[in-house]
């Protein structure tokens, strides 16, 4: 086996290993702290000493991790190793079998799983997050749960996460699942899940599907991958039930915690699905990505978090049992389970050492142990292995090996019958993984070094032993790990375009920011990767834009500006100003307006051109609804759109006319010219199948109807809005930005609970911000109706973090904040806290659309004043009313409104002005609004002394708010 030879010459001089328990009572980590100090910049290798055999724990270790011996007293001798090559402990012969044939001790957790089984085959989508210390079972656990259900017809996917560096490979879980049911069904069966020409985009995680729209790198088509997985899932659980299993979820990249959390986000009722997630708590120290990711999916409907944890002394002593076929020695349990302290990977390991009351020093080496009985030629293959991660490829093991596969055979059959190693489709996978840790991490410094280099050879040599971009990211952290500088730049910059046609754009920024890294040490660097440092620059901040790092990304773009051949380039200059302007502005810094004028400033009007169309767009699109900036905004727009049309980009072009018409529409306010440009502009972007500026037109159009009064058709074209979007395969993405638009003229119409169903659906599934504030605007404004204050108080308290403020703010984000929080207050007696609540509405004045948004909070300051029987306050209100355009009979019936709460707050209770409020919100079929009014005249006839026409506006009053199970109007 000349492959090995040398190593195995080496080890055998070197002599057994040594080294230290970690964990405290979560013993699981025993190695995961010398790793992570192993990939630490600056990290030291004593000569003889391996991973596993670090330096003692510097100050500002890994949270949670306390070093950890197995008890001095039960170890005679102290610092006795475990029994090598074969050989066998006091304990007499080692037992071939070291797992339990059954599961033991699992009875709440499998209820938990069967529980979620039932109903989602019952129709209740579910998901299970199943976290435990490592070795605690979470594999066994869920392998035998996968059994029954597979027994009962369910089909079973399973993906697992891959450590490669310091996050894992982009996607791999669902890789591996989707690759799991192409085993099954065949990639025509797959497509014919799918609609029509939809499979294509497949290819982004498994290349049997091809490489469509390979050139699209935009949030858009991101969504639509997301999307795409979704649908496969559902319309296999159309067929009969489905689980999802995701494991090692704390070694998920980015990528794949977003599509995981849109997946568990946005199932669907009615879908026999279930999606099963594991990982390791030892892992997720205070700053772990994933621990808001399972904060956020605990919160979602049917979702539950099941923590699996160690065993007691009955079950300890029934899984050594198991193990052994008979009753132990006498005191055999008794020290297995103080030294194991039920965590079954350990009590297995004790067991299956074979030594006795003659125990290893640490966990590391009696983990080792059941290796170092192996064959040496064995051992050494495993040593491989384990430098390819928790799984490897038969083919790949063999040429790294250097191996024939006779040898590699002869090679490997005793670690599958010792169950070190498992088979696993065409490869192998360890046991667990922390014995894969604990055979990598006794490797020597020079060893790893010379392993990582192999690997990274064989894959540069042999490219179909890998699909593509698994490949590029793999030898990314090959190369990187075997500190090859120029090669780790050359395989990290092709990793970046890998990475990013995967659509995973976090890794694709990890990747790029490695190039930069490295840049400076490669001399030859832009030679090495075919395009200069600035040009990388920029590439890292288009991905930190589609990651959603602005900071990072305003961080590199600022750097980039000052870089020479930036200054040098205008046109690439305009890109990065126009890149930072657009995540300052998502950032809410007031700096951000700046660089996109100045991104527009750079780019020559002279000759036209697709660059410059675009950077006006920009400018007009993002400071169209700042304060002050409709004069700037009308003339960018106006100008884009000559030269869109002079260049012919089409898209650029019905964008921008939505733009125009906007501004259009608060100039003339001729809604039906704006109907008509919009209707014109959705049959344009239809036909050339744009689809941003399509789902624009939705929602511009259902948004003016509603701002005009004409609620019934706002809901129909939201609707429509929705279905094209699902067509176009982003239903649940950019489609549901439309729930907003849905839910609002219902709740006008007093169709509450249907409005209440569109937020509720909605809700769980959206992260943008600013819609999830304004669904809880309606959603609070509806409790507080109904007389649920604690409800409306609790929508409040969620919407001020989710809006922008600074520059970035918006009348119709921020406004209806202000004016939820204040009724919750005048529902509380406090209308003092109301008025301070409003004081934005009062003193921001100018910002676009503000008519629209001010006039019903200042209709509640008016109510607050009353209140307060301040009319030196109401004059301030009255001054800011007076000051405003009315558009429409919506925001007419607001003045009018305003008009009568105005007269009650100095002391006139207007019987006039409140029939007028009354007879506009009737005319407009929003019975709340109606209701109210009839109240204030009810009250004001009362006061005049006829108790006739009070009675009969009362009346009405009363059986509207009865329809509506409006309590406090009663």
């Amino acid at each position: 086996m000349a492959g090995v030879a040398g190593a195995a010459a080496h080890r055998q001089a070197r002599g057994g290993p040594s080294g230290a328990l970690v964990g405290g009572r979560r013993a699981a980590g025993v190695h995961r702290r010398a790793a992570a100090r192993d990939r630490r910049p600056g990290a030291r290798h004593h000569p003889d000493r391996g991973e596993g055999e670090a330096e003692p724990e510097p100050a500002g270790r890994r949270p949670g991790r306390r070093r950890r011996r197995i008890p001095r007293g039960r170890r005679p001798g102290h610092g006795g190793g475990g029994a090598r090559g074969g050989e066998t402990g006091r304990a007499g012969t080692v037992n071939a079998r070291t797992v339990s044939p059954v599961l033991v001790g699992r009875e709440r957790e499998s209820a938990a799983l069967d529980a979620a089984f039932r109903a989602a085959r019952d129709g209740t989508p579910s998901a299970v997050l199943l976290g435990g210390e490592a070795g605690v079972g979470k594999t066994r656990l869920v392998g035998d749960f996968g059994a029954r259900a597979r027994a009962e017809g369910a089909r079973v996917l399973v993906g697992g996460c891959l450590e490669l560096g310091t996050e894992g490979l982009p996607f791999a879980p669902f890789t591996a699942a989707l690759r799991g049911l192409v085993r099954d069904v065949g990639v025509d069966g797959v497509r014919g899940l799918l609609p029509a020409g939809a499979g294509d985009g497949l290819g982004r995680l498994l290349p049997d599907f091809g490489d469509a729209d390979a050139g699209a790198f935009t949030g858009e088509s991101r969504a639509r991958l997301f999307e795409l997985v979704l649908t496969l899932l559902e319309r296999l659980a159309a067929a009969g039930p489905v689980v999802l299993v995701v494991e090692d979820a704390h070694w998920a990249d980015t990528s794949t915690r977003d599509l995981l959390t849109f997946l568990v986000r946005n199932l669907g009722a009615g879908d026999a699905l279930l999606i099963v997630v594991t990982y390791r708590t030892d892992e997720l120290h205070r700053a772990h990505p994933l621990r808001p990711v399972l904060t956020e999916l605990e919160r979602v409907e049917h979702v539950a978090r099941v923590e699996v944890g160690r065993l007691g002394r009955d079950d300890v002593g029934a899984l050594v049992r198991g193990i052994l076929g008979t009753d132990p020695p006498a005191g055999t349990l008794a020290d297995v389970f103080e030294r194991s302290e039920g965590n079954p990977l350990f009590v297995e390991a004790l067991v299956g050492s074979g030594a006795g009351r003659d125990l290893p020093e640490s966990l590391r080496d009696l983990l080792l142990g059941a290796v170092q009985r192996l064959p040496e030629d064995t051992q050494e293959i495993l040593r491989v292995a384990a430098g390819g991660g928790a799984r490897i490829e038969h083919e790949l093991l063999a040429a790294v090996a250097g191996l024939d596969e006779r040898e590699l055979t002869r090679g490997l059959r005793p670690a599958v019958a010792a169950n070190v190693l498992v088979v696993d489709g065409d490869g192998y996978a360890f046991r667990h993984a922390l014995i894969r840790e604990a055979v990598h991490d006794d490797l020597l410094p020079g060893e790893r070094t010379r392993l990582h280099v192999r690997y990274a050879r064989v894959l540069e040599e042999r490219p179909e032993l890998m699909p593509d971009r698994a490949r590029a990211v793999t030898l990314a952290h090959h190369w990187h790990a075997a500190h090859d500088v120029v090669r780790a730049l050359t395989a990290a910059w092709r990793a970046v375009g890998e990475t990013r046609r995967a659509l995973a754009y976090a890794e694709a920024l990890r990747m790029a920011s490695r190039v930069l890294g490295l840049w400076d040490r490669v001399p030859d660097a832009a030679e090495r990767v075919g395009v200069p440092h600035v040009q990388v620059m920029e590439e890292a901040v288009t991905l930190a834009d589609l990651a959603g790092e602005p900071d990072v990304g305003i961080r590199l773009a600022s750097e980039a500006l000052r870089h020479e051949e930036a200054a040098g380039d205008p046109m690439r200059a305009a890109r990065l100003y126009e890149l930072r302007g657009m995540m300052r502005l998502r950032s809410g810094s007031d700096r951000a307006p700046a660089d996109l004028r100045e991104a527009a400033r750079l780019v020559p009007a002279d000759p036209p051109s697709a660059e410059r169309a675009r950077v006006l767009a920009t400018l007009a699109t993002k400071i169209v609804g700042l304060h002050g900036t409709r004069p700037e905004a009308d003339a960018a727009a106006r100008e884009a759109l000559e030269v869109a049309r002079a260049v012919g980009d089409t898209e650029v072009e019905l964008s921008i006319e939505l733009n125009v018409a906007w501004l259009d529409l608060f100039h003339d306010d001729d809604p039906e010219a704006f109907f008509a440009r919009i209707e014109r502009v959705a049959e344009r972007a239809s036909e050339v199948r744009a689809f941003e500026p399509l789902l624009r037109a939705f929602t511009n159009h259902s948004d003016v109807l509603e701002m005009y009064g004409r609620h019934a058709e706002a809901a129909e074209v939201a609707a429509a809005g929705i279905a094209r979007a699902e067509e176009y395969g982003l239903a649940r993405s950019a489609g549901a930005h439309l729930s907003v638009n849905a839910a609002e003229p219902m709740v006008s119409l007093g169709r509450w609970d249907e409005a209440l169903g569109v937020i509720g659906r909605t809700l769980p599934r959206m992260s943008a911000g600013v819609i999830r504030a304004g669904l809880h605007n309606l959603a609070g404004a509806v409790a507080l109706a109904r007389g649920d204050l604690d409800g409306a108080e609790r929508h409040a308290a969620e919407t001020p973090g989710l809006i922008a403020r600074g520059a970035a703010r918006r009348a119709q984000n921020l406004f209806p904040v202000c004016r939820l929080s204040a009724l919750t207050a005048l529902a509380r007696g406090r209308p003092a806290e109301a008025l301070d609540a409003l004081d934005p509405i009062l003193t921001d004045v100018g910002l676009p659309d503000d008519s629209r948004y001010a006039l019903p909070g200042l209709v509640v300051a008016a109510t607050a004043c009353a209140e307060l029987g301040d009319t030196d306050a109401l004059a301030k209100v009255r001054a800011r009313v007076e000051g405003l355009r009315v558009y429409g009979p919506v925001q007419e019936a607001h003045r009018l409104t305003f008009v009568a709460e105005a007269a009650r707050a100095e002391g006139v209770l207007d019987q006039a002005a409140w029939d007028a409020a009354a007879a506009a919100w009737d005319a407009l079929h929003q019975p709340y609004e109606t209701a109210s009014a009839l109240v204030g005249a009810g009250e004001a006839a009362l006061a005049s002394g006829d108790r006739d026409r009070a009675g009969v506006v009362l009346r009405r009053a009363a059986g509207l708010a009865d329809g509506l199970r409006a309590g406090p109007l009663r």
